[in-house]
């Protein structure tokens, strides 16, 4: 949820001139997101987001202070998309399969995209071992990492 939403911040920034957190909160809830003033603040905060003046400088608008955190996330979940072959639930791990020589770049991309319920991963040849929190988390990394391995680039 936590990089949906940052993903959402993300394109809403992009699309318009938002001032303040309260007007960024109030772009999320009309966009489905649930959203606490604590919880958009540490959102900017790690989305290393900044104000840069529009126009004659009279007002500002959040940025990403660096694109290239989008160009990483993009980066990641297309080595999820070209090396992930399956995945199999057991107990709280998580065992990924990948095209042989993928499983250390995938296990990289797993542990940068920061997937919540992910402890940690270990990587072979072609076999991730993903350690989950908790039994009752592992369908959501499953259904979180599926959704990204679909998704079409954007």
């Amino acid at each position: 949820m936590k990089l949906e939403r940052r993903s959402k911040i993300i394109e809403l920034i992009g699309k318009y001139q938002i001032e303040t957190q309260e007007e960024l909160a109030e772009r999320l809830e009309q966009a489905g997101y649930s959203v606490t003033q604590a919880t958009v603040s540490r959102d900017i905060r790690e989305l290393k987001l900044t104000k840069v003046p529009v126009g004659d400088g009279a007002k500002q608008k959040y940025t990403l202070l660096q694109e290239r955190e989008v160009d990483l996330f993009q980066k990641y979940v297309r080595v999820l998309q070209d090396g992930l072959l399956s995945m199999e639930a057991a107990e709280n791990l998580l065992v990924i399969k990948t095209i042989s020589g993928m499983a250390m770049a995938v296990a990289a991309a797993i542990d940068n995209l920061e997937l919540p319920g992910v402890v940690g991963t270990i990587a072979g040849d072609d076999t991730v071992m993903c350690a989950i929190h908790s039994v009752g988390e592992v369908s959501g990394v499953c259904r979180r990492i599926d959704a990204l391995v679909r998704e079409d680039g954007q």
